[in-house]
């Protein structure tokens, strides 16, 4: 949702910005596209970079956590054990389970409990990066298909209100999907929305008075 919101906000803000300059149909589409290529690829390049430094971090950490079941098994029966008997398991119980668990996996069970890494959540780059880029041009096609059927006298328009819709559904199924307040969460994201169409609006009519 939030990658989706990214692409709607950031094309709809460049596409008005450049509407509101007295551009042509073309060049305002153009526009567009560019946006959506390189807002695409500037978050599948940040969420790489961010999510290769996390999985990094995690290789670090099993490698230490390799050697040292390797060196000092015992302080690991225990750390594990330890970690269960927190967690509100009786003493004795919490040894026979560490005891079984380091048996059959040693780095896979200090990993998923001492870590917090397990298969599910370990950071894979590529596949954020993916997901990252497909998000934002999911939801930036969204006010670019409204530069195709608007008229051009009242592109800024129909692309605006439009973009502040599929904000608003998009703010509203997150938040539900959350559990959170639904008209809340839309209000934050619609105001935010419009605020940035706003400014770019004002700075596209300024340039396009001064040219």
């Amino acid at each position: 949702m939030l990658g989706a919101n990214d692409g709607i906000v950031s094309t709809a803000s460049l596409i008005i910005g450049v509407a509101a300059a007295n551009a042509t149909t073309t060049n305002v589409l153009v526009a567009g596209v560019a946006g959506l290529v390189a807002g695409a690829m500037s978050m599948a390049a940040g969420e790489y970079v961010s999510v290769s430094s996390q999985a990094d971090t995690e290789k670090a950490d099993l490698a230490r956590e390799r050697k040292e079941l390797a060196t000092q098994p015992e302080f690991e029966r225990q750390e594990l054990a330890q970690i269960y008997i927190d967690r509100g398991v009786e003493p004795r119980l919490a040894l026979q389970v560490a005891d079984q668990l380091m048996a059959k996996d040693a780095l896979g069970a200090h990993a998923r409990d001492e870590l917090g890494i397990s298969e599910v959540t370990a950071a894979r780059p590529i596949l954020a990066a993916l997901a990252s880029a497909a998000a934002f041009s999911i939801g930036a096609v969204m006010p670019l298909a409204m530069v195709l059927i608007s008229p051009p006298s009242r592109l800024v328009a129909v692309v605006s209100i439009a973009s502040l819709l599929f904000l608003a559904v998009l703010g509203a199924i997150g938040a539900r999907a959350g559990g959170a307040n639904v008209w809340k969460a839309t209000a934050r994201v619609t105001f935010w929305g419009a605020l940035a169409m706003a400014l770019t609006a004002g700075i596209g009519a300024m340039f396009g008075t001064t040219g």
